[in-house]
């Protein structure tokens, strides 16, 4: 590609509208309105939410609960999600609401089997849309069927299409307006996914959300986006456009080879790859670390630290992650994913972001296992250079070869400087 094509190219991109698809409801590819985080509180510390706000994200997740609403039957209490609604709307954050889980006034406490048990979750899956009816939010179905732990005794895909089906169908009716996605499956399961289409379910789904964990480096989920996508092309009604949602995933930092500093890298590396495989939304699992058990997984996910900080500012310690969310969201705010350059080799990862037709800024990285130097074909003159916690690093300059830059494994953001009037 030569230097002089970058711009020319991208500016296209922009007035044609070239972009992924994706539901008028849901984000485009815009930074930082595609970005969440998970959370498990509707009553936030002192000053939770606003250092939560601060790290640019503007999605929250977590668990809708049945038996913590519906008290007794048909009698329904959402006063404590009116609570963290309000904070959120306040802090201009939207909400993904899990649907879940069983209740011990239907079937026995085990997930919704008989008619009445389905009726009754339908019912209440309709009255808690009903009552934050038009407030933005996303409503999943169930919070990782897949999985014994969440669907017991045992996971029960027939079981759960019917159940998601008279959700939907009850929805569709009384509340169509709002939106309602699923499986949120642990991992990609392909045949538990492919299971719930064939029973007809993206006839009600606005969106698959998925929970693509994985050891390996974020960068190789876009095998199993493009094989997502691929079922969904098969059985989706025509015409109905249904993107992919990166509902919950995180790197643990009591993992073999990892740790904060290198969480730090993947946070920023996991949402930018969910943007440039059209993915609107990316949630990262999680807000803060749920313990202090060095041996505990669940424990080491956060953005920030376990304990609370009373009386101080901020109120958790920021783990290398909250910085590398508060970097991404504060450089790239506003600006829409356009296009990964084809620049080195295809370990190297040059993508480009744009704003207005000549307002383009480039992140860069590479899943090499050494650092290396590309050369980037960009108009000639200064970039700023930050890197992924926000630390300015000496400007680049291009040349009439283009902009020569060493790349590691973790991102860099190039701005180009505009001259002073």
């Amino acid at each position: 590609m030569k230097k002089s094509t970058l711009v020319g190219l991208l500016s296209a991109c922009v007035l044609l509208g070239v972009q992924f698809s994706a539901a008028a409801e849901l984000p485009g590819l815009v930074v930082p309105d595609a970005l969440g985080v998970n959370i498990h509180f509707t009553d936030p510390k002192p000053g939770e939410m606003e250092m939560l706000a601060r790290s640019g994200v503007r999605w929250v997740r977590m668990d809708f609960g049945w038996n913590a609403t519906e008290g007794e039957k048909g009698h329904y209490d959402f006063a404590a999600y009116d609570r963290l609604m309000t904070l959120l709307d306040a802090n201009k954050i939207r909400f993904l609401a899990a649907l879940c889980y069983s209740s011990p006034l239907y079937d026995k406490g085990l997930p919704p089997s008989s008619d009445e048990g389905r009726a009754a979750f339908a019912r209440w899956a309709v009255a808690a849309a009903h009552h934050f009816h038009n407030r933005g939010i996303v409503w999943e179905m169930w919070n990782e069927p897949d999985i014994e732990r969440f669907w017991p005794p045992k996971a029960d895909v027939k079981a759960y299409s019917q159940l998601a089906l008279a959700v939907g169908k009850a929805l569709r009716a009384a509340e169509p307006g709002e939106l309602y996605i699923g499986p949120a499956l642990a991992k990609t399961n392909f045949a538990f996914t492919e299971s719930c289409f064939r029973a007809g379910l993206l006839e009600y789904w606005s969106a698959v959300s998925v929970h693509p964990y994985r050891h390996a480096e974020p960068e190789t989920v876009t095998f199993d986006y493009g094989r997502l996508r691929r079922l969904i092309d098969k059985y989706a009604p025509k015409d109905k456009n249904i993107p992919i949602i990166s509902g919950e995933w995180g790197y643990p930092t009591v993992w073999k080879n990892m740790n904060e500093a290198k969480q730090g890298k993947l946070l920023p590396r996991q949402w930018l790859t969910n943007l440039a495989s059209g993915v609107p939304l990316s949630i990262w699992y999680d807000w803060h670390d749920d313990g202090l058990d060095p041996k505990e997984m669940e424990h080491h996910f956060g953005l920030v630290r376990h304990p609370y900080l009373s009386g101080q500012t901020p109120v958790y310690q920021p783990k290398p992650a909250y910085l590398a969310a508060q970097t991404l969201s504060r450089v790239l705010s506003g600006y829409r994913f356009q296009k990964r350059l084809a620049v080195g080799t295809p370990h190297d990862y040059v993508m480009a972001f744009a704003k207005e037709k000549d307002d383009v800024r480039l992140v860069v990285w590479t899943t090499a296992a050494a650092p290396h130097t590309i050369v980037i074909p960009t108009p000639a003159g200064r970039y700023t250079a930050t890197d992924h916690v926000g630390q300015n690093v000496p400007p680049r300059v291009a040349d009439a070869k283009g902009l020569a830059i060493v790349l590691t494994d973790a991102p860099t953001y190039l701005v180009p400087e505009r001259p002073s009037h």
